[in-house]
């Protein structure tokens, strides 16, 4: 029993600090020309965006639905969507959200701040539902992590545009990304005491709430035939490969 948990600690913080290095990836501005960035972005977006709602509505949603009751489980999904919502808003966390020069250093202050909370839910919900189903929750990560590379180019650019050097944006990107280790553990400390499916569902939630508000509108503003053919397939692509996962 007790090395069936120490494995499950080892695989969650493997995971949790994977996925915070990933913000390292903004580091690849420096080499790539804009034209060429640009170009790779929004194809990491469609798929990411599949993915993340095919984990969602394929994994995620199905583990929580089973072990609670409809309307509980609805509340769960319902708050982690809302919770999202309330970032954007309330911290201004939108990648395209337009500030004066004025305001440019506080902004990216609090796109710190935002994305550290964001990155702590994550490790919070995607930790929970590996605990409940190690496939589910490995789908989750996956979903997460396509999510992830064009989010923290993003804030990379954003927290240059926002006045920071380009190594100290990389830093206090990372160092905002450690929240979701952080966030993965927490889930790891609570689920020996009390049952985490909510967390799993709060986190589909959250997946649901980036895929359409946040990824699906970017590729949809291109309406040139050939592009939105490749996006649409991308999109379908990432939905197609987690609900073979699901099979």
């Amino acid at each position: 029993m007790m090395d069936s948990q120490l494995n499950e600690l080892t695989m969650i913080m493997i995971g949790g600090f994977l996925m915070s290095a990933i913000a390292l990836i903004g580091g690849i501005t420096t080499v790539l020309r804009p034209a060429t960035l640009d170009k790779l972005i929004l194809p990491f977006v469609s798929l990411a965006a599949g993915t993340l709602l095919g984990g969602a509505f394929f994994h995620m949603i199905p583990h929580g639905f089973a072990d609670f009751e409809p309307l509980t489980a609805s509340i769960w999904l319902v708050a982690g969507f809302t919770i999202f919502l309330g970032l954007e808003q309330f911290l201004h966390w939108h990648q395209s959200h337009q500030v004066s020069d004025r305001k440019r250093q506080p902004m990216a202050y609090l796109i710190i701040i935002g994305d550290a909370i964001h990155n702590f839910i994550g490790g919070l919900s995607i930790a929970s539902t590996f605990l409940i189903n190690p496939q589910a929750g490995m789908v989750a990560w996956i979903a997460a992590a396509g999510h992830e590379v064009p989010q923290e180019l993003g804030d990379f650019g954003i927290l240059v545009h926002g006045g920071f050097p380009r190594r100290q944006a990389l830093l206090w990107n990372f160092i905002s990304a450690l929240t979701f280790p952080l966030g993965a553990f927490t889930a790891y400390i609570i689920s020996q005491q009390f049952d985490v499916t909510g967390l799993v569902l709060f986190g589909a939630g959250n997946f649901i709430y980036i895929a359409a508000s946040d990824l699906i509108p970017e590729i949809k503003a291109h309406n040139r035939l050939l592009a939105a053919t490749g996006h649409f397939s991308l999109f379908v692509v990432g939905l197609m490969l987690t609900l073979f996962l699901a099979l």
